[in-house]
């Protein structure tokens, strides 16, 4: 006997009472969202009313098991007939009805129970007598489809995904169209899923990267995929003027609770796709790739192309290949992340009250409730700390006493009418040592009055002089005279009839460029440039090589800077000996070579023959080789030139550079080059204590007086109340006027470890797990050149082996402590970004720099 025989079915009551009861329930249920009703055979149905009513049991017209068989399209997939109708082909039934019927007459063997839900679709309650049927499959493998079925009312989080992956799902419909299910906590009739699509379930790759949409990396497939590193480690493309975003991510990337917040994927179960203030969760999906890619360990560096564009399309002002300022950036992606992470999903409306002389504890306290009951991320929960604002009105004396919340402080820096330069000035005479000056110069002066200042030291005329910054082996920039002050390092005198060439040194690398993308080898930066004037009939390949190497010689005592004498470097490179040559004809290409090589020698010998000359040319190595580059020393497109400086590079083998070049004589002009500091020094803590002192309201933002009826200029002091765990402290170096706009370039001193907030805390006692007020140093953003122009970097020490590193976009190296304030100095800008891990001691201080 089968477990659905009648036989095993539970004694039924009298045929009376089952009438009554089964009645009742079709009569008095109603509809809700959610319950479940089942579907029955129309037939079987009205045989068992009628059995019912005859009030005999051994009625011919008893109806037997439940038989669905006629509701099926067949009896191998259950599925059931098109269109049918209701009260025609089948009936709907109460879940407590359909328990009693089958409890009485059990169902035929293997037939499935066909239970389906009530739907609350837009203005009416309705059974969903056929559920949404999808088709199911794996990224990985789209060959092999499961058919499952769904109620419109199911969540999207329903669907079987593999377990212990990070998973995202795609909806493709018969026209091939994928679209992206970002919400998997909405239901399926939300989702505007319906029957026939295909649900591809994806899953992360072990690199970060996402099957569908694999990002171009700065290495081949092959190579990447046995590239192991250490996570964190890992370079960001320069997409075109984008320094600025690398330099903010890097940073970020390097705060460890919010990367930790990320790569443990708990961002998921907070993502916020209803925040109207929000980007849709967007944001904060394309942020986490970014850095499950960076903490992969399995990439020199990534491009963040797929981030970019996500920015550009919330921000127009990020749009295109603009330079931006970091902090700009910082600021935008901190308010995106908050938004689309933030757990409170309906903001209420909270009416702000003053102090109105309540005790300062009390308006801190209720302040931050009120904020934290609209605004509750892990944004909130890392970046966000609260400073006391009093404003008193100048006329009535009205004091108001408000607390508003921070995600980072942005400080001021002294300003004053002059500066110091440290100057390096290097004479176009190829014998004459580069030479530094120190000269005072206006704060809003010009290149020229630089220029002027100099020549009363050199007795060159000002006219003669280039100007030009020199940061990291290249110039960043060459001025003309007219330009606004700026940090500049290196002056040059120009000849008439010459064209200036700026000339980079790189060595080339044994090992493929996989941070430029290119299939040829690398080259990197080393020693300091040079600007040499060349006259413009000497501009051969031959003429340069000669011109550098004299060049060279001035700055390096290497053996082979004397082209004119026999040496050891040019019997060091000749070949073994050969046999003489034929005599043969000249060409006239050879001849041609000949004249130029006449023309453009420094000495050649007497009596010494083209032919014999050409041989021993031929038979010799060259030293480096010359290539025209960009403005940044590379041959990468979409850098931007910067103008129409010519810019050469003469790239050095490695063993070439080692046997020839001798990079300890050279780099001292490298070292005063750099370390040349030009401005005054203030301590970081002068700078927080200015932004603690009290300000007169300008006029163009004046504040209304509750009892004067009008807007006055208040006086307006901010105090620090409660400090983040992570502070992020940003350095405002550029001042703004009705009239000018320039960038402060004080040098701004600070420290690795324990800055100490305490002085200048308000809030003295701390409860238990509050971040204290001491912190260290964990990353910085710095901005090298002027308003217009310049370059991101950043150091940010690594989380998880504590090791410093230096980011410069791709380019990813190892940085030591006593470096990092150095360099820094040695750049003038700075911000910083600081870390508080809750229950320790010290806390941690970031900085981003504008």
């Amino acid at each position: 006997m089968t477990a659905n025989s009648r036989c095993s079915a539970a004694e039924p009551p009298g045929l009376e009472t089952q009438r009554r009861e089964i009645e009742s329930l079709l009569r008095e249920c109603e509809l809700r969202a959610g319950d479940s009703w089942y579907v029955v055979e129309h037939r079987w149905f009205e045989q068992w009313k009628e059995f019912v009513e005859s009030g005999d049991q051994n009625s011919s017209s008893f109806p037997g098991q439940i038989d669905n068989t006629e509701l099926f399209e067949d009896l191998d997939s259950y599925h059931l007939k098109e269109r049918l109708v209701e009260n025609e082909d089948f009936v709907l039934v109460p879940a407590e009805a359909w328990h009693k019927l089958l409890a009485w007459y059990g169902m035929v063997e293997s037939h499935p129970p066909l239970e389906r839900k009530v739907v609350d679709l837009p203005s009416t309650l309705k059974v969903e007598v056929y559920p949404v049927e999808v088709f199911l499959c794996l990224h990985s493998n789209m060959e092999n489809v499961i058919t499952s079925q769904f109620s419109r009312t199911d969540n999207i989080r329903e669907f079987v995904l593999p377990a212990g992956s990070e998973c995202r799902l795609w909806m493709k419909s018969s026209d091939s169209n994928c679209e992206r299910l970002r919400n998997i906590h909405m239901s399926v009739l939300d989702a505007c899923l319906s029957s026939g699509m295909t649900v591809i379930m994806e899953t992360r790759n072990a690199d970060g990267t996402w099957p569908s949409s694999r990002p171009q990396i700065m290495n081949s497939v092959e190579e990447q995929d046995s590239y192991r590193g250490q996570p964190g480690v890992c370079g960001l493309t320069n997409l075109g003027n984008t320094c600025f975003m690398n330099s903010a991510l890097q940073c970020l990337s390097n705060t460890p609770p919010l990367t930790e917040y990320f790569l443990q994927s708990s961002y998921l179960e907070e993502l916020n796709f209803t925040n109207p203030l929000g980007m849709k969760g967007e944001i904060a999906e394309a942020y986490a790739d970014v850095i499950k890619q960076m903490w992969s360990g399995r990439h020199y560096s990534v491009v963040p192309r797929v981030f970019k564009t996500k920015v550009g399309h919330f921000a127009s002002q990020f749009l295109g290949y603009q330079q931006h300022d970091s902090q700009e950036l910082l600021s935008f992606l901190l308010d995106g992340l908050h938004e689309d992470l933030n757990r409170v999903k309906n903001k209420e409306y909270i009416e702000l009250r003053d102090a109105d002389g309540r005790p300062d504890q009390e308006v801190a306290e209720e302040a931050w409730r009120n904020h934290r009951r609209r605004n509750d991320s892990v944004i909130v929960d890392t970046f966000h700390g609260l400073f006391k604002s009093t404003l008193v009105c100048p006329e009535c004396r009205k004091v108001s006493v408000t607390f508003d919340p921070f995600c980072y402080l942005s400080i001021p820096l002294p300003v004053s009418k002059e500066r110091v330069m440290e100057v390096f000035f290097v004479s176009l005479d190829p014998y004459a040592k580069p030479v530094q000056h120190r000269v005072v110069v206006p704060k809003a002066g010009k290149v020229s009055d630089l220029c002027s200042a100099l020549s009363d030291m050199t007795s060159v005329p000002p006219t003669q002089m280039v100007v030009a910054d020199v940061f990291n082996h290249r110039f960043y920039k060459i001025y003309s005279a007219d330009e606004s002050l700026k940090q500049l390092f290196g002056l040059f005198e120009q000849q008439e009839e010459q064209v200036l060439l700026a000339l980079y040194l790189r060595e080339r690398s044994h090992y493929r460029d996989y941070g430029s993308g290119s299939s040829s080898y690398g080259t990197s930066l080393f020693g300091h440039p040079l600007l040499l004037g060349v006259p413009r009939s000497s501009c051969s390949q031959e003429a340069l090589y000669n011109l550098f190497l004299q060049r060279l010689a001035t700055e390096n005592t290497s053996p082979c800077g004397d082209t004119s004498k026999t040496s050891d470097a040019d019997t060091s490179l000749e070949p073994p000996a050969e046999q003489p040559p034929q005599p043969s004809e000249t060409t006239e290409e050879e001849k041609e070579e000949d004249k130029q090589e006449e023309a453009c020698s420094p000495s050649p010998p007497p009596n010494e023959q083209p032919a014999k000359r050409r041989a021993c040319r031929k038979r010799r190595k060259s030293l480096f080789t010359i290539q025209a580059v960009n403005s940044n020393g590379t041959t990468e497109r979409g850098m931007g030139e910067g103008g129409t400086q010519p810019y050469v590079a003469i790239d050095w083998d490695p063993e070439m550079k080692k046997r020839f070049y001798n990079e300890n004589e050279a780099e001292v002009s490298v070292n005063i080059c750099v370390c040349v500091c030009q401005q005054t020094t203030v301590q970081l803590q002068e700078c927080i204590e200015l932004f603690t002192t009290v300000e007169t309201l300008e006029e163009e933002n004046p504040w209304y007086c509750p009892v004067c009826k009008k807007h006055q200029l208040a006086t307006k002091k901010l105090d620090l109340w409660s400090l983040p765990e992570v502070l992020i402290i940003h350095l405002k170096r550029f001042s703004y006027t009705k009239f000018t706009r320039e960038k402060l370039d004080s040098i701004v001193d600070f420290p690795l470890r324990d800055l100490d907030f305490s002085g200048c805390l308000l809030r003295k006692s701390l409860s238990n797990g509050e971040p204290p007020s001491r912190y260290d140093l964990i990353a910085v953003s710095n901005h090298y050149g002027g308003l217009r122009d310049g370059h991101y970097t950043s150091y940010a020490k690594n989380k998880d082996n504590g090791q410093w590193y230096y980011f410069d976009d791709s380019k990813v190296t190892y940085a030591r402590e006593d470096q990092i304030v150095v360099s820094i100095m040695h750049t003038t800008d700075t911000e910083l970004l600081g870390q508080c891990p809750v229950g320790l001691l010290k806390s941690r201080y970031l900085s981003i720099n504008l």
